[in-house]
């Protein structure tokens, strides 16, 4: 396995630069302060913003303070260090650190999202696509051991490509910088969360040909975890905390895509409410929140068969060693 999470170099990474979100103020002492780290800042983690917007966290005692981790390695560094007291990364992360032989290891305790959320995105619009038009191809993809890439390899090796030897995969270009390098590059498809993909197409520099999270089917792709000392000596603030996310996920489940993209606008100022409505559209199309926040241990038996799949698993990880419903089961 590729060895992406030793504990000396979580530890040693101390120059993580954290940027606020907009969540959390500090200005209301009888709140607890948390420091939500997070892989990325996407609409595909609408629940999690309608939480912030509609003051859910505020309700349950909560001062939020909300980092763009930029990547799920840099969300489990500030995690292990203690930087930020919860991590939502997907959860291979923990499998990964768990291995190394860390003893406070990070648990996860929530679930958010179901479905992979990103898109694959070619030059032309292709309605009768078919994965096999890949052969031959230069793809943009994501970092080796992520699931972005783990879960485009699942999906290529479940239509007979193999990713080593039928297509072209460039792994180099950092998260998030993709969609700007697809515009200018030789690259054929590129995989994009969104905004990005909408943004391509608005732009009319790509075209999205496919749903990974479609394609894919149910995956456990995006987690909240804390380190396991954490849970236990802070118990009921993990629970608040998983009350607050079932009530975002209960506010997007009941809504529609027009008012989910209104709450949660000043998360994305730069985009217009239009946009975040038809994005929030199109994730909730394929399903991609779940109704609670339970991690089940089909969804954990899975990520681990996608990691055997992709190199990336010395040997299988106890469920019950890693995740833990005891919260989300209360906050139902």
């Amino acid at each position: 396995m590729k060895k992406l999470f030793h504990i000396a170099a979580l530890f040693s990474l101390t120059g993580l630069i954290l940027s606020g979100c907009g969540a959390g103020g500090g200005q209301d002492t009888s709140l607890t302060p948390i420091t939500l780290n997070e892989v990325a800042h996407s609409i595909f983690y609408a629940p999690q913003y309608a939480a912030i917007e509609m003051g859910y966290f505020e309700e349950e005692g909560i001062d939020l303070t909300l980092v763009n981790g930029g990547g799920a390695d840099k969300v489990m560094t500030a995690l292990i260090s203690g930087d930020a007291q919860i991590g939502f990364m997907g959860s291979e992360a923990s499998i990964y650190v768990y291995q190394e032989g860390s003893q406070d290891y990070a648990v996860n305790f929530a679930q958010l999202t179901q479905r992979a959320g990103n898109f694959l995105v070619g030059r032309q619009p292709e309605p009768d696509f078919q994965w096999e038009n890949l052969r031959g191809k230069k793809v943009l993809g994501g970092r080796a051991a992520g699931m972005p890439q783990m879960v485009f390899e699942y999906i290529l090796k479940k239509h007979g490509l193999d990713p080593k030897t039928d297509l072209s995969i460039d792994q180099s270009i950092s998260f998030g910088l993709t969609a700007a390098a697809f515009t200018s590059s030789g690259a054929d498809y590129t995989v994009e969360f969104e905004p990005f993909a909408t943004t391509l197409e608005l732009e009319g520099s790509g075209y999205v040909v496919a749903s990974l999270g479609t394609e894919s089917g149910y995956v456990p792709y995006t987690a909240y975890s804390a380190r396991r000392s954490y849970i236990e000596e802070n118990p009921e603030l993990i629970q608040k905390f998983t009350n607050a996310i079932q009530k975002g996920l209960d506010y997007v489940n009941s809504h529609t895509s027009e008012e989910i993209a209104r709450t949660i606008s000043p998360q994305f100022k730069e985009t217009p409410v239009e946009k975040l409505a038809v994005i929030v559209e199109r994730y909730k199309e394929q399903d991609t929140w779940k109704e609670d926040t339970v991690f089940e241990e089909e969804s954990f038996d899975l990520l681990q068969n996608i990691l055997e799949e992709a190199g990336e698993l010395d040997s299988r990880v106890p469920y019950e060693k890693l995740v833990t419903t005891e919260f989300s089961e209360k906050a139902k």
